[in-house]
């Protein structure tokens, strides 16, 4: 801020965009400079800016009055609906004819941050030029760099935001014959080559290895543009531009084998999501989902699924250290989206519904449908809420897998909370160590210097400026030693926070696996608990059936006696004719017995059934008792052999980390080698400004000179109108002479008349 209120030198323009940097999306800055005393004489000297010659000066006074008047008065009377559509000109200026690349962005960022304010976009839609400014900034989409042609998506996707100006970018876009054309393009008509759309289509094509990811922009501007076609009505203007548009976007579903970067990976899952997405918007219309459903096919979708669930780890789950956590979330929404996009087309594209249902019954589908389910964007979760109302009825969807792993993820979470709030608490511990430390490292003998260091402590954690003079030199290096040792002190909480975070992504590992284990247990419990029933239903029935047959040969064994001794008795019966007597007493005696013995049988018996009963009750209990011992025991072995494995993890971690401090010396070495040829560079630079302040100097004088010069022109131009207001009177004083001759001729009879009169000069 001084600088940029002090004269104006080479600093003025750097200061400036700093500050501009500073203040955009940064309340606590803005509420410091607001503060200040002399904030009136700041915003006139911004004010002054904006009249500079320097279209880069123009784009950070006006970055930094937008951050700070915005929503106040001094920014109702600089963005008033008088002033707006001045400033929206000059802005569309510099987008279009911008010093350079820097100024465009700066540009396109003040744009969008202004479109940010519901009244300032209301001033852009009454904007009566905006259609031709529109025109100019869809013509920078030719030809140029694609660190610019991003910025200038970023705008449109900005434009996007608000619906008037969305439904004018349409019309620019799907319609450019209405439009005028740019100044560079004035004498010609636009050729299919330099359409908005062709160029937007081929943006949307670009090689993953850019630096830039134009792609992903253009695909998301096409569905902002798709869904106002589709909420106009107007699906029938998008047809030419949607069989244009569909093999790009049937190219992005496509996964190329060769790549084996991370990065480009992840890239490419983001343009896909950003392809999917347009398609699914293309099938809320039924014209444009009649185009799409003639070129999508089946096999592409279900491979498309396939490869993600096999390739990119997906069902490995959170918290995994083979896979990315951004990487999966990638994945499951490609899974999800395109089961989204299946669901629209499975009665238009054949083999469809078949496929769609098929993959929804997949055990593989469970860790996507948790990640959407608990995600924090809304669309997320109401396409996995859609799948979810898809394959809930579905006779093998796993419900209680899918309740089970959102259970872990929503413990995991919980987990990541209550580290976050225990890692704010160390470092709030920390800074109160560090302070005491400072404080007692200073020599006891001198308390005044030690009252000094403790007050430029207390100004340093309040982020407060110094603005008392310190006498003492020794100060500072001691301020030096002290910030050494804050940065290594933060250093090293930055490895033990990263220790830390791969020690909890490794726990939440263990837990998923853990309850990933315990559904596939429940499950097999349940099925052996159905099969032991089964077979204990099958056994008692052998058991009646058993009794039945041993009664029954009880029953004829002694149905064989009695014939015997009925024989006998035959044989007998004269023999023993007298004793008949006695047998028939003795065989009521033994009748008698016979139903008393019967009805203590089937007391017995009726003891022996509870007996029985009690057992198997005893023996359930049993085996009950000892499948939870074998669990808890294996349970006890596997955490002593994870915990075997995370110790020689940490060990291998520690060696890593001394690897890299010696890393880190060589580093600073060379860092010390490119601070000198920086100096050196410093040296040279301030060479060449002075030969630059020469040649400006010279430049003022030949400006001075060519004033001077226009000065002398203007001064002759005057003469030479007295000069020809002179002739003119002449000539018509020469008319009234040759009129007065011709009427002398006339008067005296002359043959002479006056048009034969001719007099010269």
């Amino acid at each position: 801020m001084h600088h940029v209120q002090s004269t104006e030198d080479e600093l003025t323009i750097p200061c400036l965009g700093l500050l501009a940097n500073l203040c955009r999306h940064n309340l606590s800055i803005q509420t410091q400079i607001k503060s200040l005393n002399n904030v009136k004489s700041f915003y006139r000297i911004l004010i002054s800016f904006l009249a500079h010659s320097s279209l880069t000066m123009v784009v950070f006074a006006l970055s930094v009055l937008s951050s700070l008047t915005l929503n106040e008065e001094v920014g109702e009377k600089l963005f008033h609906a008088r002033n707006i559509h001045q400033t929206f000109q000059l802005i569309f200026n510099i987008v279009v004819n911008g010093d350079g690349t820097l100024t465009r962005k700066y540009s396109v960022d003040l744009l969008m941050d202004l479109l940010k304010n519901p009244k300032v976009a209301d001033y852009l839609t009454r904007y009566e030029h905006f259609t031709s400014c529109l025109g100019q900034v869809l013509d920078l989409l030719h030809g140029r760099d694609p660190d610019s042609s991003s910025k200038i998506l970023e705008l449109l996707l900005a434009f996007c935001s608000v619906t008037e100006l969305r439904h004018t970018l349409r019309q620019a876009i799907l319609e450019p014959s209405g439009l005028p054309v740019s100044g560079n393009t004035r004498s010609v008509t636009r050729s299919k080559t330099f359409e908005p759309s062709v160029a937007l289509v081929h943006l949307s094509n670009q090689p993953l290895e850019g630096s830039e990811d134009c792609s992903v922009l253009s695909l998301q501007l096409f569905k902002e543009i798709f869904e106002d076609v589709i909420n106009s009505g107007n699906s029938a203007l998008a047809e030419h531009f949607v069989d244009l548009l569909l093999p790009v976007l049937l190219d992005h579903l496509q996964m190329p084998e060769q790549i084996v970067d991370e990065l480009l990976v992840k890239k490419k899952c983001e343009r896909m999501v950003k392809a999917i997405n347009v398609l699914t918007m293309l099938c809320r219309d039924d014209v444009l989902k009649m185009h799409a459903s003639k070129v999508l096919t089946t096999s592409q979708c279900t491979s498309l699924i396939e490869h993600q669930l096999n390739c990119s780890g997906v069902d490995t789950g959170f918290g995994t250290k083979v896979v990315d956590s951004k990487t999966c979330k990638l994945a499951a929404d490609i899974i999800l989206k395109t089961l989204d996009l299946m669901s629209r087309l499975k009665q238009d594209v054949p083999g469809m519904e078949v496929s769609f249902y098929k993959i929804l019954q997949d055990q593989r589908l469970i860790t996507p449908l948790t990640f959407a389910l608990t995600s924090d964007h809304r669309e997320q979760v109401q396409v996995g809420l859609r799948i979810l109302f898809e394959a809930a009825p579905l006779p093998d969807f796993p419900a209680t897998v899918l309740g089970e792993s959102i259970a872990a993820n929503n413990a995991y979470r919980q987990q990541e909370t209550e580290y976050a709030s225990k890692r704010i608490q160390m470092q709030s511990s920390m800074t109160n160590i560090t302070s005491v430390s400072c404080s007692s490292s200073c020599p006891s003998g001198d308390e005044s210097r030690t009252s000094n260091i403790q007050e430029l402590i207390q100004k340093l954690h309040s982020g407060l400026e110094m603005k008392e003079p310190l006498t003492d030199m020794r100060i500072s290096d001691i301020m030096d030693v002290y910030e050494q040792k804050l940065s290594a002190l933060a250093s090293k909480e930055t490895r033990l926070q990263d220790l830390l975070e791969a020690k909890a992504l490794a726990l939440a590992q263990a837990d998923r696996l853990m309850a990933q284990y315990r559904c596939q247990r429940a499950q097999a419990e349940s099925e052996a608990r159905t099969l032991a029933a089964m077979l204990k239903d099958a056994e008692r029935k052998n058991e009646e059936l058993n009794d039945l047959l041993k009664a029954q040969q009880v029953e004829s064994e002694r149905a064989q006696a009695d014939i015997e001794q009925l024989f006998q008795h035959n044989r007998k019966l004269q023999t023993v004719a007298e004793e008949h007597e006695i047998l028939k007493k003795s065989s009521v005696d033994l009748l008698q017995r016979y139903e008393t013995t019967e009805r203590q049988y089937k007391d017995l018996q009726i003891t022996c059934n509870s007996l029985n009963k009690q057992m198997e009750a005893m023996k359930k209990l049993n085996e009950s008792l000892k499948q939870q011992n074998d669990r808890t025991a294996a349970q006890l072995v596997e955490t002593e052999d994870h915990r075997k494995e995370l110790q020689q993890q940490l060990q291998e971690r520690d060696g890593k980390i001394a690897t890299l401090q010696q890393k880190i010396k060589v580093l600073e070495e060379k860092l010390k080698a490119q601070q000198k040829e920086k100096t050196d560079m410093e040296q040279t630079i301030d060479v060449l400004r002075k030969e630059l302040s020469k040649t400006e100097q010279a430049r003022k004088e030949l400006s001075i000179k060519a004033s001077s010069l226009e000065v002398q022109k203007s001064q002759l131009e005057g003469r030479l109108e007295e000069k020809e207001a002179l002739v003119k009177l002449q000539k018509e004083e020469l008319n009234k002479h040759s009129n007065m001759i011709a009427m002398i001729h006339s008067l005296s009879g002359s043959k002479l008349s006056a048009e034969t009169v001719n007099l010269s000069l």
